[in-house]
């Protein structure tokens, strides 16, 4: 549950009662075929030296389930890289856990997605940064990314697996995410989640394409205003304002923000870094998230359970009263939080103020 914004939780000190873990991203490989502009990873297409083998990965599934039963979203790179990935995906399925997939959809054959099927991949995630092929190509860096991902998409249908569009949003895509968000009814997808970028990896040389703040508050507004638009499931990654403003926009709408009315929305948080989130990298290192680099543990070292519960990075973001500037005294930080990686690349301190939040405070908490 989160705290309210009155103030009447602060004898729990902000500090989340169940930071149950919620989802995993795991980097299997670093591996891919495309050369997104945007990529965190900068990953190239060719073998990257000390990744986990299959019963590392085995073993990793094994002490990720006596924490929880989060979902595993098996990422890169491009997972389908991976000669033993349906292995892994059948292995983590075996013990219980729910695993989902993040492929560029380019390698997406009609074998492969019943392999997919049969390894019990119960949802994927294809990214479309572009509503054509010619913006979408330019943003993946790959001729024919778009074609590929279409029939990628036509071959999960095929295998009847669901299927959601991320889209990772930036200037040059910015005027097109309402047709994006069309292209993705149009196609049968089940949701559209959308990114707003943090400039690592390759993203560090286009953050002069990243939206402003005052684009940002924008943006988010109109994807609030989409919920009653369509029926597909929408949701803001590394957007954690869009918690607040969804609260906001509420308010103004006169509706009781529970999970009959909003979902899950109503029940998440913006910035799930450390708290009901991590990122596993191809190696084993731990972080809260992929866009953060700050190491919090090595699976090959010491045990996934110790790195979760024992992390000095992962404790620190779990006690809301270690942000600062306008983020520590902001009423809605209990349901935002701000973007910790945003904030780490901007100023080196994971625990500083959003940069990109046009908000300021109304009251500061005691």
């Amino acid at each position: 549950m989160h705290p309210d914004m009155n103030g009447s939780d602060s004898k729990r000190n902000h500090r989340q009662e169940n930071n149950t873990l919620r989802l995993v991203a795991w980097e299997v490989t670093r591996r891919c075929n495309l050369s997104c502009v945007h990529c965190r990873a900068a990953a190239e297409n060719h073998v990257y030296k000390n990744e986990l083998d299959t019963g590392a990965c085995f073993n990793l599934l094994d002490n990720i389930k006596e924490v929880g039963e989060p979902i595993i979203i098996l990422t890169g790179g491009e997972p389908l890289l991976r000669e033993d990935i349906f292995d892994i995906a059948a292995h983590g399925t075996k013990i219980g856990l729910r695993m989902v997939m993040a492929p560029n959809g380019t390698l997406i054959t009609e074998k492969k997605a019943g392999m997919m099927k049969e390894s019990g991949i119960k949802r994927i995630s294809i990214s479309l940064d572009g509503s054509t092929k010619q913006s979408h190509d330019r943003f993946r860096g790959v001729a024919g990314a778009f074609e590929g991902a279409m029939n990628g998409i036509k071959m999960a249908k095929k295998a009847g697996i669901p299927f959601q569009i991320n889209t990772t949003i930036t200037k040059t895509n910015l005027k097109e995410i309402p047709e994006i968000l069309a292209l993705a009814e149009s196609l049968g997808a089940i949701a559209h989640h959308i990114f707003l970028l943090v400039p690592t990896g390759r993203g560090k040389y286009i953050v002069d394409q990243a939206i402003n703040a005052a684009e940002y508050e924008k943006t988010l507004n109109w994807f609030y205003d989409q919920r009653k638009k369509t029926s597909l499931q929408l949701k803001a990654t590394c957007a954690p304002h869009y918690y607040r403003i969804l609260r906001q926009r509420a308010k103004q709408d006169n509706e009781k923000v529970s999970f009959k009315t909003y979902g899950l929305d109503a029940v998440t948080r913006g910035c799930l870094a450390g708290t009901g989130f991590c990122f596993i990298s191809h190696t084993g290192r731990v972080q809260t998230c992929g866009f953060l680099d700050v190491k919090c543990g090595d699976i090959t070292e010491t045990s996934f359970k110790d790195v979760w519960e024992n992390s000095i990075v992962f404790n620190k973001l779990r006690n809301f009263n270690n942000l600062e500037g306008k983020c520590g005294i902001c009423e809605y930080k209990s349901f935002c939080g701000g973007c910790r990686a945003r904030a780490f690349e901007a100023t080196g301190n994971f625990l500083a103020e959003e940069p990109l939040c046009t908000y300021q405070p109304v009251c500061a908490e005691k």
